[in-house]
């Protein structure tokens, strides 16, 4: 309830977007980039797709989302690698509504997990894509959703130049 209280207030510790009559609203849809995943942010500034591979003996897994420890075999042996940015549609949600800045924009919207190349799933959105072409099992491509630095308050991959944000989403391949 906090949350949604203060997204009608329009007040924020995270990044801030225009909102109604010129008050800025809270962004949900932010990431906090911190010295560990500066990289993944970077790379997807640059249209590139990172996930973290396990390094140890017998291992070798892939994970995503990046953590600093293999969640198979709790290594802490593990390093960034480009993904080739080609997933199958694991299952998805149609989101009609949602209150949240800046999502009530974007109804409706394809919420989904989609299953990389590389093994692991992956939170994502599908963008153009009619809902009634959507099959589990499609191919889809990693594509980018930039936001410009002037409607989130910076960003992560060049701090100082002013860049925003860039998110992995995915269509049809």
């Amino acid at each position: 309830m906090a949350v949604r209280e203060a997204a009608q207030a329009g007040g924020a510790e995270r990044g801030r977007g225009p909102g109604a009559a010129g008050r800025a609203a809270v962004r949900f849809d932010l990431p906090e980039v911190d010295a560990f995943t500066r990289p993944y942010w970077a790379a997807a500034a640059e249209g590139r797709l990172l996930l973290r591979r396990c390094r140890a003996e017998g291992c070798g897994a892939a994970h995503h989302y990046p953590r600093e420890f293999c969640p198979r075999c709790w290594s802490e042996d593990v390093v960034w690698e480009p993904a080739t940015g080609r997933a199958t549609l694991y299952t998805w949600s149609v989101v009609h509504r949602n209150d949240l800045p800046p999502f009530g924009d974007r109804v409706p919207y394809v919420a989904a997990v989609v299953e990389l190349a590389e093994g692991p799933r992956m939170m994502t959105e599908v963008t153009d894509c009619a809902e009634s072409d959507l099959r589990i099992g499609m191919p889809l491509a990693v594509h980018f959703r930039t936001e410009p630095a002037e409607r989130t308050g910076g960003g992560p991959a060049a701090e100082g130049e002013g860049a925003g944000y860039a998110t992995a989403v995915f269509r049809p391949a």
